[in-house]
């Protein structure tokens, strides 16, 4: 495991600590799916492992830790690569080893990986039995901890809702600093910068990203991607909102930190899949 140590100095009555991890991909698959989802898994198992069993082994390290030196374990999603059976068995019975607070990541829902277009409506499809194997709300969720509110929102699909903002402008009104947490980071000029010139991607997986910069991507990353009134009225609630001291993304498979807006930092962490871990 690598351990990034970030710092965040907000006032609390004492100190706090979270391990917080992203992308760790599981991929298993067993005789209750079929064999096009095998197939899926083994591949899939592959690239983000090759002959190892490194996903699992990182999972099991972090957990030890966050168990020993923190005060919960926080989780940006993508945890799983797809759903399988035995993926949300697996899931479920690491992250009941231990006090965890989550957002979801996009691949929770994914029934085959890049099968489909995926939207709300593909998500219903699975998003029972993935929340049934987690304990908080994978829509929107909150947690009051030493004094400080932890909100997990899903933008796995770069959307917010209307609903998801009316509920964070009543975790505001309860008046605590508040670490927003999602999977998909929000656009910052900076972090396009990084990810479309020096990481030369084909678009910049980002949440809220202004329609004028995306007049390279594709069609499908384009259809993606592009934000919508409810997801720009949501980030333009944000910028005003001083209790929301930082925010914990994943998504891009690497570990960064920059400013979302004023002082607000936005934490990427790295691939959990990869052994990245993020000590805040």
């Amino acid at each position: 495991m690598k351990i990034t140590h970030s710092r965040l100095d907000i006032g609390l009555p004492k100190p706090l600590s979270f391990l917080h991890s992203c992308d760790n991909h599981l991929c298993y698959a067993d005789e209750r799916d079929d064999e096009r989802k095998r197939d899926l898994a083994v591949k899939r198992r592959r690239a983000f492992e090759g002959d190892s069993n490194r996903c699992t082994l990182f999972l099991d390290e972090m957990i030890a830790y966050a168990k020993e030196h923190c005060d919960l374990f926080l989780h940006s999603g993508d945890l799983l690569d797809f759903v399988s059976y035995r993926n949300l068995e697996v899931g479920k019975e690491k992250m009941d080893q231990v006090d965890y607070f989550m957002a979801v990541g996009n691949h929770e829902f994914s029934l085959y990986v890049g099968e489909a277009f995926e939207d709300e409506a593909y998500k219903r499809q699975s998003y029972d039995r993935v929340q049934a194997a987690f304990k908080n709300d994978l829509t929107f969720a909150s947690r009051l901890i030493g004094g400080l509110n932890l909100v997990a929102i899903d933008n796995g699909y770069y959307l917010f809702s209307e609903e998801q903002l009316a509920l964070l402008k009543s975790e505001v009104a309860r008046g605590y600093p508040i670490i927003l947490m999602l999977h998909t980071p929000i656009y910052t000029p900076d972090l396009f910068q990084e990810m479309m010139v020096s990481r030369k991607k084909e678009c910049a997986y980002l949440c809220g990203c202004p329609a004028t910069f995306m007049g390279y991507y594709s069609d499908y990353r384009l259809r993606q991607q592009r934000p919508d009134e409810p997801t720009r009225e949501f980030i333009r609630y944000l910028q005003t909102q001083p209790l929301v001291k930082a925010l914990l993304t994943g998504h891009l498979h690497f570990n960064y930190e920059g400013i979302l807006f004023g002082d607000t930092p936005q934490f990427v962490t790295g691939a959990g899949y990869a052994g990245d871990a993020r000590l805040i």
